[in-house]
């Protein structure tokens, strides 16, 4: 029976069964994920003491929004002497040093450099200043912070938890502050909040490595020593130094009760630009990386090993998987339309993997957006109609991401300014929080 059973299958279901097969054994174990934050609280740390730390945030015409963070950085409830906030302004037309200043910056360095654009040689030069400048200070480690953030007043004090606690980098709970704006910030938000709850605490509570995301985060002062500064430089560089500091057998840590907000893009240009550069930077990424964390997961330290096996899926260009599988079984049913191909079977087989594709992939997102939304209901701020009516719009917004991953192989990525402007109340934001 099962001879007969194969023998009745087409080229094309073979390949579709091959696709699903590979994609659920490399990615089962995420579904393990799930299952352990919905059933175990991560751990709890406390700090025997408070530590010196460095704030570097590079800045590219914001000043809308700028004076936002520094604020919200003022008020922590964490000891003032003990943090510096440094501004990298980045080759900048307006006024940012003014406006830094006055909201309660310990310096601002001014950077102008039209050959070598990007937050990874923004953050470079700023690290290298303070170091000539500010040396003197023994930073234990550096915060690394978008102008665009506001911070929740217990951020440092929880952080300051796991620094103490021995961690030489850590990233924190990514939330966003504007939601509510539209159906693409929205998408931006529930990603953001899963990768938040679902990966980042779920290697949290099974002691792997994490990684670092964007924004938010803070790597240890003998770390940056060690490589001689900010050294990775792709496009996407908190990857990029989140996949070598894995490979090297180093664990990155979590901290779920430190609360960043983001704001997140509202135009669809905006957005595609920045997932774009995303795409093209998690390629160069793989690329850098691939092999030596296929090594890791076999030569690593044996506490190391599956931290290596995760980047690895993290930064593998799983979306080109469903992009060949479309691509291939429309190819099939165009010859099969023109006649090159008489098997009719082929062509429904062509068809119908392409209509369950993309639908078991709408559905699977939606199945997490609501997983995502419902769990974290009370940190998002916005309305419930809102939150509810966003759930119908994250797959279409995860959709976009296919012709994405498409263009970013064969196009050029550059970096690209990302209007930021959308202003809030530090203090009304950060005791809805405490609420």
């Amino acid at each position: 029976m099962l001879d007969q059973f194969l023998s009745q299958l087409t080229v094309v279901d073979i390949f579709n069964t091959g696709v699903f097969l590979a994609f659920a054994i490399c990615y089962v174990y995420q579904f393990f994920y799930i299952f352990t934050v919905l059933t175990k609280k991560p751990p709890k740390q406390e700090a025997k003491q408070n530590h010196r730390y460095a704030v570097m945030i590079s800045a590219r015409n914001e000043i809308a929004v700028i004076g936002d963070l520094i604020h919200s950085i003022r008020m922590q409830n964490y000891p003032q002497e003990l943090i510096d906030i440094f501004v990298i302004a980045d080759n900048c037309t307006d006024d940012p040093a003014r406006v830094a200043r006055e909201a309660g910056a310990t310096d601002v360095f001014e950077r102008f450099d039209k050959e070598f654009i990007g937050k990874g040689y923004a953050l470079d030069f700023g690290y290298r200043r303070i170091q000539e400048l500010y040396s003197q200070n023994g930073y234990e480690a550096y915060f690394v912070f978008d102008a665009d953030n506001v911070l929740d007043g217990n951020y440092f004090r929880e952080m300051n938890k796991v620094f103490d606690g021995g961690a030489i980098a850590s990233t924190s709970y990514r939330n966003s502050k504007n939601y509510g704006s539209n159906w693409i910030s929205a998408g931006y938000a529930v990603w953001f909040l899963r990768e938040a709850k679902y990966l980042s605490q779920a290697r949290l509570t099974l002691n792997t490595s994490c990684a670092i995301s964007g924004t938010g985060f803070f790597i240890s002062a003998d770390v940056l020593a060690r490589h001689g500064g900010w050294k990775w430089h792709l496009l996407t560089e908190d990857i990029e130094f989140s996949a070598q500091t894995i490979t090297e057998g180093g664990r990155i840590a979590y901290c779920p009760t430190a609360m960043l907000y983001d704001e997140q893009p509202v135009t669809f240009k905006d957005s595609w630009n920045q997932r774009f550069r995303w795409a093209k930077g998690f390629y160069q990424v793989f690329a850098h990386y691939a092999w030596g964390l296929l090594k890791g997961i076999f030569t690593n330290k044996k506490g190391a090993r599956f931290a290596c096996y995760d980047m690895l899926m993290t930064i593998a260009p799983a979306m080109l998987l469903t992009i060949i599988t479309i691509g291939f079984n429309g190819t099939i049913a165009v010859l099969a339309l023109l006649g090159y191909i008489s098997a009719g079977s082929m062509l429904m087989s062509a068809l119908s993997c392409m209509f369950f594709c993309l639908f078991n992939y709408c559905l699977f997102m939606f199945i997490l957006g609501a997983l995502t939304t419902f769990t974290e209901w009370d940190n998002i701020h916005s309305t419930p109609k809102k939150k509810i009516g966003y759930l119908f719009t994250f797959p279409f917004f995860m959709l976009t991401y296919i012709p994405i991953a498409l263009v970013a192989l064969v196009k050029k990525a550059k970096w690209k300014p990302i209007s930021h402007t959308i202003s809030v109340d530090v203090e009304k934001m950060s005791k809805a929080n405490q609420k």
